[in-house]
């Protein structure tokens, strides 16, 4: 592991482990340092799988209480990384996902795969939302791309929103389709992060073509895709 990558692991470790100790019980605590060290010691992966299952019998699921401070380490450890909307439980299974990561750097990504094809939803949230945090973030956008396939709003949400990975990762192809299925599943378009940054010709192309899908089905066209068209095209004659 390279001394860049140990050193952000540690640092994203610490803050994490810092939000969740102070939230729950001391009980929690015990069971969660124990369990790192266990994984950090390189105990059998079934201890991580186990343990990963097991967070909110221990911690509860309960609105990870943020201060603005907090909030801004965030950012720092992590360009866009805002958590304010995370529960305990997913703060602590992203702990533990990093804790296995910064153990054995090497052959991680195997046993995280194995984990997000056996998550039920509440998992696959939590994982999905730790996605920007992990090492070597761009060796996992297909598994990005299966979480924006997901019929499961809350999944694909997950990946679309609130989240820097898909701005820092998908190519335009992704990207675009995404930001469509957002407005079939009914998401809110501006907390997909970066969403001006990331307009090009081709969404735009698809956008006009579902605002007059939607025009000829006498169905209402949300007003937060205009951004997204006025960079490309005339919007005069789009609506006219």
């Amino acid at each position: 592991m390279s001394i860049v990558i140990d050193y952000k692991l540690t640092n994203i470790n610490e803050v994490l482990h810092n939000w969740v100790t102070r939230q729950v019980t001391q009980e929690a605590v015990n069971w969660l340092n124990e369990t790192r060290e266990q994984i950090n010691s390189g105990a059998n992966t079934r201890v991580f799988f186990s343990a990963f299952s097991k967070v909110p019998r221990y911690t509860g699921k309960h609105p990870l209480n943020l201060t603005s401070l907090d909030l801004n380490n965030a950012s720092v450890i992590c360009s866009g990384f805002s958590p304010n909307h995370w529960s305990v439980d997913q703060a602590a299974r992203t702990l533990l996902v990093l804790t296995l990561a910064q153990a054995n750097l090497e052959n991680y990504l195997y046993p995280l795969e194995q984990v997000f094809t056996a998550a039920d939803v509440g998992e696959l949230v939590a994982l999905y939302q730790a996605l920007p945090l992990l090492p070597e973030p761009e060796k996992l956008q297909k598994r990005a791309a299966e979480g924006i396939r997901s019929n499961m709003t809350a999944v694909f949400n997950a990946v679309a929103l609130r989240n820097p990975y898909p701005a820092k990762y998908f190519d335009n192809l992704a990207w675009n389709q995404m930001v469509l299925k957002a407005l079939f599943v009914g998401s809110p378009l501006h907390l997909i992060q970066s969403l001006d940054v990331r307009a090009n010709y081709e969404l735009a192309r698809m956008l006009i073509d579902y605002a007059h899908e939607r025009q000829s089905a006498n169905r209402s066209v949300s007003a937060e895709i205009w951004p997204l068209v006025e960079k490309f095209i005339d919007l005069e004659n789009l609506r006219n």
